[in-house]
């Protein structure tokens, strides 16, 4: 491998790049004889077809991002077969966080292609084509999303602003979640007997059970809601039934922060 490294850019297009293997790693040099289908000496970052590994590479993510199956499922066999598994493998690993939905298990899916490529088999083999094929596969069909990056850009903007807002002696242009950060504030319930700010002010676990315990918003189970109800009955607290309606009760989706915080004041 040569000492170039992979080519990248950030949310605000800035140049990044990351490390190939190190020199005492399998850099999975494969790819026949090294050279390309035209019977030509490949250069250190060209695939057997001809194109270079970054352009493969940015072709791959691109693909994966606006659901193209067929053109990623080709671009991870390229780099595959091309001796560059350890680029691919690098590279759809990142996409899992920065362009596709949260939650989505294609996560684990993809981890475990690439253990079967790597360490049952070898990546360039056959078996390991099929796995970056698979996980190429499975990465464009997940639901495309780039909440994480747009996220990481907002937040730090964010952060910034409220910086010069505060330096400028005037009111930013959002708000920001720190500036709620206080007893009565938007997030009051989060001082419960878990904070040094809840137990100066007496909310001990009736509070915590009826406010900072609550979920949403869909709610706890049937089954869930019955072993609330039935612990709560068998503490040294008398709740009233509202209190016991309250700790069942799902949030609001649309103020899922709203709700009385002086319900336990003068608790124990």
């Amino acid at each position: 491998m040569g000492e170039e490294k992979q080519a990248t850019f950030g949310t605000d297009g800035e140049l990044r790049t990351d490390e190939p293997p190190a020199e005492d790693e399998p850099s999975d040099d494969g790819g026949g004889d090294g050279r390309n289908d035209f019977g030509e000496e490949r250069d250190d970052h060209e695939t057997k077809c001809g194109a270079s590994r970054y352009t493969v590479s940015s072709l791959l993510q691109k693909a994966v991002r606006r659901s193209d199956e067929e053109t990623a499922a080709w671009a991870a066999w390229e780099l595959a077969r091309s001796g560059f598994a350890w680029n691919f493998w690098d590279r759809v690993n990142l996409y899992v966080v920065e362009d596709l939905r949260a939650g989505h298990d294609v996560a684990t899916q993809i981890a475990r292609y690439e253990e079967l490529a790597n360490e049952r088999w070898e990546p360039d083999s056959w078996r390991g084509r099929l796995c970056a094929v698979h996980a190429a596969l499975a990465a464009a069909r997940a639901p495309s999303s780039r909440e994480a990056s747009h996220a990481d850009d907002y937040f730090g903007a964010l952060s910034e602003e409220r910086a010069r807002a505060i330096e400028e002696d005037r009111e930013p242009r959002y708000d920001h979640p720190a500036d709620d950060l206080e007893p009565g504030g938007k997030f009051d319930v989060i001082y419960d007997m878990h904070t040094y700010e809840g137990k100066k002010m007496d909310r001990g676990s009736g509070f915590f059970r009826t406010h900072g315990a609550r979920v949403g918003p869909e709610g706890e189970s049937e089954l869930s809601k019955q072993w609330r109800l039935r612990s709560m009955k068998l503490q040294d607290v008398d709740y009233t039934q509202e209190e016991l309606t309250r700790a069942i009760t799902p949030v609001l989706e649309e103020a899922p922060w709203d709700e009385p915080s002086d319900l336990f004041d003068d608790e124990e």
